[in-house]
């Protein structure tokens, strides 16, 4: 049997890869939030002196992968690739900022999971000694989704209170093996779960049996329980779906009540008037290696697991009437 492998779907890193530098970049609604401290760079408006909300995404998203590596100081010729993806068709945010960085270059889809997905990925290379150095990166938009996923915003559409805001941002991380903290000690890989639920309003509903899913096996493959974690955070359930996923794991056998949140709950105030909370790719991402990422470097939490969600449908498969899979992936975050 593979020797770091735990469980059925679980890898310990023998050599736990170190997150060295992050950053995190956000649009004006998210820097009106509770961590708008954390975060790196904050913008006056959604169009970032771009002609389309598109260019937007992809320059915050190529903004923030530089100023990761800036803070990492390591010069780019020691960065040895980079793995991204986002939420728009054919991960063009990604793609088209690989294209200006010049990086050997993994681009990968998990939908709202991609921090997690990419964080394991990135980890598996360096701990396998394929790479010393990498980033990781991710972004939404506010905009670009809404016109992919829903509707266009010039149509003035409401949404149901079950409905989520996607977060304007982008957030890289620089994955190295030198030893220092954090680390990345444990990497739980997600199964797709398909509940059959069918609203794309309610995402919330759809993705909470996958965290559920991966979180009881990512205990159940390392003999760990909530009480070994200092946070328990998933990565845009929102406020539905936290409670959804709280109370199944109960139903499992794990109580997390008192060590559980949610990026979608913390990046917005309740009056900002997001309905249920938020989401997209760079909700996790931009809590994660904005305000977590700080904060275990001032040693609040020394233990954390991410648990990014994401939701693998399209308006082609909702159109004709498909249920919605998701997926779950669980990244332990340690100082040791």
């Amino acid at each position: 049997m593979a020797g770091k492998k735990m469980g059925l779907q679980t890898i310990r890193f023998q050599n736990p890869p170190s997150i060295i530098a992050t950053s995190s970049i956000v649009g004006p609604k998210e820097g009106q939030g509770p961590l708008k401290d954390y975060f790196d760079l904050i913008l006056n408006d959604n169009m970032y002196k771009e002609k389309s909300w598109e260019k937007a995404e992809r320059k915050i998203l190529k903004e923030a992968v530089e100023m990761a590596i800036k803070n990492s100081n390591l010069p780019y010729s020691k960065i040895e690739y980079f793995i991204a993806g986002d939420l728009l068709n054919q991960i063009i945010s990604a793609g088209f900022a690989a294209r200006e960085l010049g990086f050997p270059f993994f681009g990968i889809y998990g939908a709202c999971s991609t921090a997690a997905e990419g964080l394991g990925l990135g980890a598996i290379i360096i701990d396998g000694g394929f790479a010393d150095n990498l980033v990781v990166a991710t972004s939404s938009h506010y905009c670009t989704a809404e016109r992919q996923y829903r509707f266009p915003l010039e149509l003035g559409n409401q949404s149901p209170p079950t409905a989520q805001w996607t977060v304007t941002g982008a957030g890289a991380a620089v994955i190295s093996s030198r030893p220092q903290n954090p680390r990345i000690t444990y990497v739980t890989t997600g199964k797709v779960i398909d509940m059959g639920e069918t609203n794309p309003n309610d995402m919330g509903t759809a993705m909470a049996p996958a965290a559920v899913d991966t979180i009881v096996r990512h205990f159940n493959d390392t003999n760990r329980t909530p009480d070994d974690y200092d946070l328990i955070v998933t990565g845009d359930l929102a406020s539905i779906g936290k409670d959804i996923a709280e109370e199944l794991i109960k139903q499992k056998g794990f109580d997390v009540s008192n060590k559980y949140t949610d990026c979608g709950l913390m990046i917005f105030d309740p009056q900002q008037d997001v309905h249920a909370g938020g989401s997209g790719c760079a909700c996790a991402a931009v809590v994660t290696f904005g305000y977590l990422y700080k904060e275990m470097m001032k040693g609040k939490y020394n233990r954390i697991l991410l648990v990014a969600t994401g939701a693998l449908l399209s308006t082609t498969s909702t159109q004709q009437g498909e249920t919605i899979p998701c997926i779950a992936h669980a990244v332990a975050i340690e100082n040791l």
